[in-house]
């Protein structure tokens, strides 16, 4: 059986119990109001074996708040819910990163919290709709475009949810920089048409991805920063186009003063285009910190990438849902429980804390 993948493993300062992490996955189970509840605390604990847990999508401000249920770490009370979050992680022998996710035009005034509002880099609207809790699926609208200082704004938002990250006791944060949300839809054409210095050129596209990690990395340290990438997502309405390697490329290469991982998503196994095996290796060979590879791993595939040296850690996303114990599950060879999927975004406890442990399957 696979040995690597079991082994400690190191993120910058940080010892890593194991080369298995978990991705971050949206759960929905924060208040109406955005706040951590007590079923997300165990939730996280449940899952503390994994050598690294990045937290769900945590939206940095009311502006990034576009969705239902969805937790922040821009107010109090939210700061003190984490806390009682990474304790428990910590409490276990885990360690948590807190993935700051600003949703950007992917969102609905319905969903948003403390009067936010709906930017993006362009008033371009995504296609498709949104889930409201008071009336249901909506069509996304037309977000505001960012001005200037509305940009200068949003940069210091991600810098005060990191510095409120590590006040919770998170152990680092993760920019969320794919799946269509802000800072890649600064980066892509499709919702960035702006004519300043944030859209145009590469160098102009990758200007905010690079700007928010300098500045969050000044403010809590490169060790505590890393960063998620999809070069060839199509999620929330962002075609892909051969001519983004180029600009990948560049941000990569760019990023390494400012991260200590780079997080590369594969959307493959979701329908997406398969990333290109020429621009991850160019990915791999440019980045200096740790690189993260996630996307329809199995253990033996996992391995493989560690031993090759393609990947520094393996992340995975749905097995952790209904396998608590994946980790052991893993490296015992015992089968893995499937997902109710009806429950992936509902609230409250079902199909979310109630997946039982090896011990209690067997029992």
């Amino acid at each position: 059986m696979a040995q690597q993948l079991f082994t400690p493993a190191q993120l910058g300062s940080l010892t890593l119990a194991n080369h298995i992490v978990m991705a971050p996955m949206t759960r929905n189970r924060a208040t109406v109001d955005h706040e951590v509840t007590d079923i997300m605390v165990t939730y996280y604990a449940q899952r503390a074996s994994a050598g690294l847990i990045i937290t769900e999508g945590i939206a940095p401000s009311p502006n990034g708040n576009g969705y239902a249920r969805v937790p922040g770490l821009y107010t109090a009370a939210q700061v003190a819910g984490w806390k009682k979050v990474t304790d428990a992680v910590h409490a276990q022998g885990g360690r948590i990163v807190a993935q700051l996710m600003h949703t950007g035009r992917i969102g609905h005034p319905l969903n948003m919290h403390l009067g936010g509002r709906l930017l993006a880099p362009s008033a371009i609207r995504a296609g498709g709709q949104i889930f409201t809790d008071t009336q249901g699926m909506q069509d996304h609208p037309t977000p505001e475009a960012f001005t200037a200082a509305d940009i200068q704004a949003t940069i210091q938002e991600f810098v005060q949810a990191a510095v409120n990250a590590i006040e919770a006791g998170f152990d680092g944060v993760e920019l969320h920089g794919a799946n269509g949300y802000l800072i890649e839809q600064f980066l892509r054409p499709t919702s960035n048409r702006r004519t300043d210095e944030y859209g145009g050129s590469v160098e102009n596209h990758a200007r905010f991805a690079l700007e928010v990690a300098g500045a969050v990395s000044a403010a809590i340290g490169k060790e505590k920063v890393g960063i998620r990438l999809s070069p060839y997502g199509v999620f929330n309405d962002m075609p892909y186009d051969p001519a983004y390697d180029e600009l990948y490329r560049y941000l990569v290469a760019h990023l390494n003063d400012s991260v200590v991982y780079v997080h590369l998503v594969n959307h493959q196994s979701m329908g997406a285009p398969a990333v290109a095996p020429e621009l991850v290796e160019a990915i791999r060979n440019q980045v200096k910190g740790v690189l993260l590879l996630s996307g329809g791993y199995t253990p033996e595939t996992a391995e493989a990438a560690l031993q090759s040296g393609k990947a520094d850690l393996v992340a995975f996303g749905r097995p952790f849902i209904a396998n608590p114990d994946l980790v052991e599950r893993f490296e015992t060879g015992a089968p893995i429980s499937q997902p109710d999927y009806t429950t992936f975004y509902t609230p409250g406890e079902k199909g979310y804390i109630d997946y039982p442990v090896l011990a209690a399957v067997n029992a």
